[in-house]
């Protein structure tokens, strides 16, 4: 039976860290938050994984946007999945989608073929996709050993139906991991009504404000939605609160829905 887990969703060494003292059973390392994660730097990477003792998954995305990608694209997330398998990841989070919203099984198949003796996690692509029961069946056929998903939602508990049913399905043959707005207020409330055990969070409370004096009105070096002068981090309180709840768990929810093995 699986037991609870939560794992910390991350693109610093701060936020890392901030994640496994509050007890993260694993990390998601990534870059580039505030547009959806993108893949972290090697550099990010082994400064994490040399001074942390929990697993480490790493988001293999090469850019923002959909999930449809080109042939040169693929090359670089097959040569970024070798890459981090070399450095020590203990898996990576993937997904790859036919322009018809489907899972792209022969990608993706190519991607799991660098990824052998990984986790694998397919990330929320599969909230992108037209049928997430069809979507299901075939990470399952390809081997994926966890989908990450809000039940096609904008968040968790607006999608507690659909990841209600999908747990259910799953039959022990792959897990359904919890994220997108997961915090204290939601994890019970999604292990008993959906069957959930798995979470997946970034645990941030808000922005923590820019040291800089000095601030540049006018300019912006990214999307002007977002301030230069604000600093997104996990909060360790408020991921070990989410710890706590989510590691005096059961392994069955209201649900009645079976855990995979």
């Amino acid at each position: 039976m699986n037991r609870p887990l939560i794992e910390g969703c991350v693109d610093s060494y701060a936020s890392a860290m901030a994640a496994v003292r509050g007890g993260a059973d694993r990390l998601e390392l990534c870059a580039n938050l505030s547009i959806g994660g993108t893949t972290p730097s090697h550099a990010l990477f082994r400064q994490v994984r040399r001074d942390c003792e929990a697993r480490i998954n790493v988001l293999i995305r090469p850019r923002f946007g959909d999930f449809l990608y080109t042939t040169e694209e693929l090359e670089e997330m097959e040569e970024e999945i070798a890459r981090f398998k070399e450095l020590g990841a203990d898996g990576v989070v993937i997904g790859v989608l036919t322009p018809d919203g489907e899972l792209d099984g022969g990608r993706l198949a190519r991607l799991m073929e660098r990824a052998v003796g990984m986790e694998v996690t397919l990330h929320r692509a599969f909230d992108m996709t037209r049928d997430p029961f069809a979507a299901l069946e075939e990470a399952v056929r390809l081997g994926v050993m966890t989908i990450l998903t809000s039940g096609q939602a904008g968040s968790a508990p607006e999608g507690k139906e659909l990841l209600r049913e999908l747990t259910a399905r799953t039959a022990g043959r792959i897990d359904i991991m919890a994220g997108a707005g997961v915090n204290r207020t939601n994890i019970r409330l999604l292990h008993e009504y959906a069957g959930v055990t798995s979470f997946h969070t970034s645990a941030r409370r808000g922005a923590a404000d820019s040291g800089m004096r000095y601030r540049k009105k006018g300019v912006s070096m990214g999307l002007p939605s977002l301030s230069e002068y604000e600093i997104w981090r996990t909060d360790e309180e408020e991921f070990r609160a989410c710890a706590q709840i989510v590691h005096s768990l059961t392994e069955y929810g209201d649900s009645g829905a079976r855990r995979a093995k």
